[in-house]
């Protein structure tokens, strides 16, 4: 499971908790969170889960969209789960196809840099405020 941001968005992380275990017909051994863009590669809960699956302790991956696994490369992640035996499922696929899922996939990347550039520029904010104030050091990282 994972969410964009790690603000306001605990209750979707729970409502695709909830909808992955109702519709589970197997032991649920782990559940990975992760509280990240899903283009970025370090993202702890992914790096646990393929841990988990190199060493045989996870042997199906569910996810509620495949793009709560990565926004792209899902291809790869699942031929290195294929590699180690594991398959992934997807309770909702992609129904689109061609011109609408490329459209989709546009806006998706769009809207994530956009989320990107706003908080850095948001932190960017926050340290000179802090530097005016006299809380802290213009040159200083927080």
């Amino acid at each position: 499971m994972r969410v964009a941001g790690s603000h306001g968005q605990e209750s979707s992380l729970q409502a695709q908790e909830k909808e992955l275990r109702a519709t589970s017909t197997g032991e649920i051994v782990k559940v990975f969170r992760d509280r990240a863009c899903g283009l970025w590669e370090d993202r702890h809960g992914l790096s646990r889960l393929l841990r988990a699956v190199a060493d045989g302790s996870v042997t199906v991956v569910r996810v509620t969209h495949e793009d709560r696994l990565a926004r792209f490369g899902g291809g790869w992640l699942k031929l290195v789960l294929s590699v180690y035996g594991a398959r992934l499922e997807v309770l909702h696929p992609k129904t689109l196809g061609g011109r609408d899922e490329l459209l989709e996939d546009f806006v998706s990347l769009v809207t994530t840099f956009a989320g990107r550039l706003y908080g850095m520029r948001s932190a960017e904010n926050r340290r000179r405020l802090l530097a005016e104030s006299g809380q802290c050091q213009a040159g200083s990282r927080r």
